[in-house]
């Protein structure tokens, strides 16, 4: 007995179903017929849809402490790959100074 694959709709999939319903006032038998989905599942997405809609209205100031972190960040990884550069070289050149002396 084979099992049958579960089928996943994506977040932009979901707002189109809801819209059909909501928008284009197409039943919600209509709807579930045609994507085989029980009317729960259509219910389930319409409640998180509205319970999560408000983010779309909050005004967000641009993350400036994010942003600020990561420009920080950015900033200490060139300082990283700067210091790493100086110190390769600074061992190349004792490597070399240790060969040129016999020392190796």
């Amino acid at each position: 007995m084979t099992k049958k694959k579960r089928r996943r709709f994506t977040p932009d999939q979901k707002v189109a179903i809801l819209k059909k319903h909501l928008v284009d006032r197409i039943p919600v038998s209509d709807i579930c017929d045609e994507l085989k989905i029980h009317p729960t599942q259509f219910y389930l997405w319409q409640k998180t849809f509205f319970e999560s809609g408000h983010r779309v209205f909050e005004r967000t100031e641009p993350d400036s402490a994010k942003e600020k972190s990561q420009k920080m960040m950015s900033q200490l990884k060139d300082q990283m790959k700067q210091k790493d550069g100086v110190i390769a070289e600074l061992l190349y050149e004792h490597f070399q100074l240790k060969k040129s002396l016999g020392e190796e």
